[in-house]
């Protein structure tokens, strides 16, 4: 019987089947996304063929149907692996706060650089506009001109009053829809405020840390009453690309790419290179500093991490 994975739990995962029924699932042989080493070979939103057991309640998942795309994240524990976040998804909304928690851009475009890889429709959505002071609508409106002049739309939206709720809704119908961000930004809140019959358990920021509570711990897919569905996912820490070269880095942050065709040598990585058409724009201001310094962050990242280790032979 053929499906589409809305839970995964680790070892076991739910899937919905094509009449509508739920059925829980291990997995049956081994699954690979090429090269990548994988903590969970199966992820939300993938399509699979199921084996129901006999005399129980549950199955097996016996084959995986290619994939039009997916999120991934490196594992927060197996340095040298990558998770899973979901697989066939529409669009995907990358959800931050200006503060509690504080914002960090970086995040931002460590996310929009695994999205932007496999050409999959991305949103910022800052919430909490209940709570923001007039510094914060500064930086607020900074962020949205930013990354709307390189074509990402910014939303700004409260789960608490509603502002911005309406406009969510139109984009998610009809569409499966990513949710991601950091812990505490109110990814379930707002899943709430989309449909309110959904009741997705929230909680407050630590007082303590000042940073988010974990309240998703699986990933989850999200049936809407009007149309659409929502993977919920739980909240990230930090993004590692040990699945991308250097070029691929340059290749999906949208304007250095754009910008490169003007460098001097075709493999311009934009860090220490002569005639680089790319540093031109950060100094003149055409290519945010921000955006720059987020670019040269990962390249050391890669570099650091993980880059000499998958070249041995250099």
């Amino acid at each position: 019987m053929k499906g589409t994975v809305i839970k995964s739990t680790g070892k076991w995962y739910i899937v919905k089947l094509e009449d509508d029924r739920l059925i829980d699932c291990r997995i049956k042989g081994k699954f690979r996304l090429g090269k990548l080493k994988l903590t969970n070979p199966i992820a939300v939103g993938d399509i699979v063929w199921v084996d129901p057991e006999k005399g129980l309640d549950t199955g097996m998942i016996s084959k995986l149907y290619p994939r039009t795309n997916y999120v991934l994240r490196q594992s927060t524990r197996k340095k040298h692996f990558m998770h899973l976040l979901a697989a066939n998804i529409d669009q995907a909304f990358v959800i931050v706060t200006i503060q509690n928690p504080m914002l960090k851009p970086g995040f931002i475009d460590r996310f929009l650089l695994t999205t932007e890889s496999h050409n999959i429709p991305s949103y910022i959505i800052v919430n909490k506009s209940d709570i923001y002071t007039d510094d914060d609508k500064v930086i607020q409106k900074g962020l949205a001109a930013l990354y709307e002049e390189i074509g990402y739309k910014t939303i700004l939206v409260s789960a608490f009053t509603g502002e911005g709720i309406d406009e969510l809704k139109a984009l998610l119908k009809g569409k499966i829809t990513l949710l991601s961000g950091h812990s505490g930004v109110g990814k379930s809140s707002i899943v709430n405020a989309v449909d309110k019959e959904l009741d997705i358990s929230t909680q407050e920021i630590s007082e303590y840390s000042g940073k988010g509570i974990h309240t998703t711990t699986f990933s989850q897919m999200y049936e809407l009453k009007k149309g659409g569905f929502i993977i919920d996912t739980p909240g990230i820490k930090e993004m590692g690309f040990i699945n991308m070269e250097p070029m691929d880095v340059a290749h999906n942050f949208r304007e250095i790419f754009d910008c490169s065709e003007h460098c001097k040598y075709g493999n311009c990585l934009h860090v220490n290179e002569p005639q680089c058409a790319v540093k031109e724009a950060v100094e003149s201001g055409a290519i945010s500093i921000l955006r720059y310094q987020s670019y040269l962050s990962v390249l050391d990242d890669i570099f650091n991490q993980n880059y000499w280790e998958r070249h041995t032979d250099w």
